[in-house]
């Protein structure tokens, strides 16, 4: 292991030592804040450590034996990341579930993994799962309400769990530096079950080392430091939002820490980060929410609003070609700023200097529109399989519609068919108890198949087209993306929120189109269209002429081959709790396609699919 005490350490043996040498190289620095009863408290990372210690030490007292699985089922919180090291430091496998999956998904994970504890975030869900999963002996649940009663001997409070690790710290004051020190980089940290889009989770084994290369080579980057702020939202229960827990560890950046996405606006403002990350949806929203904001503003406001949105493309796009912006631009973007720009900024807390968005793909002109008002948002791209973030842009070369470069150590080759292939010390050690898949997933020499299709363009920047099972192949026998489409028809229209292309063996394309809620009702509301209900409103005639408009729109950017001929919108959205979306929101094809298979064939009129 590289020394501790050394700021510029390149290597640590375990996610234990890269803690232990963040707590001691910045013991009295801010680390991580929450909000409480309306405000926010803070840690440093002294203080933290004292809790994170304590947590490890209550496991152990607990009878947690190294190599054990340790449940996480909560909201994003200071909490959470406490639990997650407290796991960690004890020797334990933190494995982590969405809130949002369906309960037997959850039960799944647990009896999978072989949990012995889980913590969760209410006291009803402690005794859903002490009731159906066998494998466990305690359920600790992290922030009780007030009068929750904790009427079983196996739950207890995560207070409580601090108290006797207190107690077992005061007996054996050496033990969890005796048991830091024999966690080895290829030892077991995290088991994330991938959602999937099909069929059941399968459990993703990632190590120490894994975890530590990924914030090393984002360190790496040089474009985050200490003296940057975080905010915190994602669900840590993804690997995204995990690598951002790991890496402001390394790094030392103060984090406010909130899953609340209700408050997220408002904690925006309170914090003012300086860089965020976030997915897709959350910035197709703001976008969508600031051109109706402009179309509310009356026609004068609305015009000044497109004046300087117009100015503000000029000049990102003088920014990325690398060359000074024409004389008389300058002066335009700076009324631009002063009027609009700024405003637009504010309401992200005026202090963000780039975006890292991930997940799925981000649309390249709400990239652009983004970069206008003087946000740059870089995309990113990654899977669970690979301890998330493979490729990255940054704000110093950014290509719109590209997942940017290869990270520092992640090497990066496209397959003869296509697909995108992985390598790097991030790449899972395989699928818990799946040998076949692990095989599948993994070459012997190490390189991960993502299932991915793309391209590595000139500039070294990863261009991602398709999934390689999704794509879709006509009757004609034309190669159709169609995440692509569905990107297209959710950028020209922020009244559509969910697509799912079809086409696969037929004759022509066709689309399920799901809505936007209050994009529409503000949308009726300018039209003066009134019904008596949302499903009245989604089936409207002069709803579906203005859909229309937006598929005919993309359309005329598209080959014939790729054109969506027929699509019905539909009057339900597709979310976790419907089984359509997965928990990190991407659609389940097998389950939407045959929820809606009659509406389907209705567009082929009894036509049969080519082929198998």
């Amino acid at each position: 292991m590289a020394d501790v005490a050394s700021p510029g350490a390149a290597s640590f043996r375990s996610l234990a030592d890269l803690w232990a040498w963040r707590v001691g190289s910045t013991p009295h620095a801010a680390a991580m804040r929450w909000r409480e009863r309306g405000a926010w408290r803070g840690l440093t990372w002294f203080e933290a450590d004292v809790r994170v210690r304590r947590i490890a030490a209550g496991l152990r007292a607990d009878g947690l034996a190294t190599g054990d699985r340790v449940g996480l089922c909560a909201t994003t919180s200071v909490g959470w990341v406490l639990v997650d090291l407290g796991t960690l430091l004890a020797g334990g496998v933190t494995t982590s579930m969405h809130t949002t999956s369906p309960i037997d998904d959850q039960q799944f994970i647990l009896e999978d993994a072989g949990a012995a504890v889980v913590f969760v975030d209410s006291v009803e869900r402690a005794h859903a799962f002490l009731a159906s999963v066998p494998t466990l002996r305690r359920v600790v649940v992290i922030e009780p309400s007030d009068g929750a009663v904790l009427d079983h001997a196996a739950i207890t409070t995560l207070a409580s769990l601090e108290a006797s690790g207190a107690a077992w710290i005061a007996e054996h004051p050496d033990a969890l530096d005796a048991l830091r020190k024999t966690l080895q980089p290829s030892d077991l940290a995290t088991l994330i079950y991938t959602s999937g889009t099909t069929g059941r989770p399968k459990g993703v084994e990632l190590t120490h080392d894994a975890w530590v290369y990924e914030a090393e080579a984002i360190d790496r980057l040089g474009v985050v430091n200490a003296a940057d702020r975080q905010l915190l939202y994602l669900p840590l229960a993804h690997v995204f939002a995990r690598a951002m827990e790991i890496t402001f560890i390394r790094l030392g950046v103060p984090t406010a820490i909130d899953g609340n996405v209700d408050r997220l606006l408002h904690n925006l403002s309170e914090v003012r980060p300086t860089w965020l990350a976030t997915v897709p949806r959350t910035l197709e929203k703001a976008y969508d929410a600031i051109l109706r904001e402009a179309e509310a503003s009356g026609p004068w406001k609305k015009a000044l609003f497109d004046w300087a949105i117009g100015v503000g493309r000029q000049m990102s796009q003088a920014t990325l070609a690398g060359r000074a912006p024409a004389p008389w631009l300058v002066p335009q973007h700076r009324l631009a700023e002063r009027w609009v720009l700024e405003r637009i900024r504010s309401k992200f807390g005026g202090d963000l200097r780039f975006l890292i968005s991930g997940g799925a793909p981000l649309s390249k002109d709400i990239a652009r529109f983004f970069h206008a008002i003087g946000i740059v948002v870089c995309e990113g791209y990654g899977l669970t399989e690979s301890s998330a973030a493979s490729t990255v842009n940054t704000p110093e070369a950014l290509v719109f519609g590209s997942v940017g470069r290869p990270l520092p150590g992640c090497e990066v080759k496209i397959a003869d068919d296509g697909e995108i292939l992985l390598k790097s010390r991030g790449v899972m050690r395989g699928y818990r108890g799946l040998p076949e898949a692990t095989a599948e997933a993994l070459t012997p020499d190490g390189w991960l198949h993502t299932g991915d299709i793309g391209r590595i363009l000139s500039t070294g920047h990863v261009e991602i087209t398709d999934r390689k099972k999704e794509l879709i192949v006509t009757a004609g026998g034309r190669n159709v993306a169609p995440a692509m489409i569905a990107e297209r028809l959710k950028a020209r229209s922020p009244l559509i929120q969910q697509v799912l292309v079809h086409g696969d063996r037929r004759p022509f394309l066709s689309c399920l189109l799901t809505l936007e809620v209050d994009a529409v009702r503000a949308w009726a509301d300018r039209e003066g269209v009134r019904t008596a209900s949302w499903e009245e409103l989604a089936l409207h005639p002069q709803l579906r002429h203005f859909v229309q408009q937006a598929v005919e729109d993309v359309n005329r950017t598209l080959p014939a081959w790729e054109q969506v001929r027929r699509f019905a919108v539909l009057p339900e959205d597709f979310t976790p709790d419907n089984g359509l979306l997965t928990p990190t929101l991407k659609p389940r094809r097998a389950a939407i396609e045959a929820r809606y298979a009659d509406r389907i064939e209705a567009f082929y009129d009894g036509q049969r699919r080519v082929g198998r």
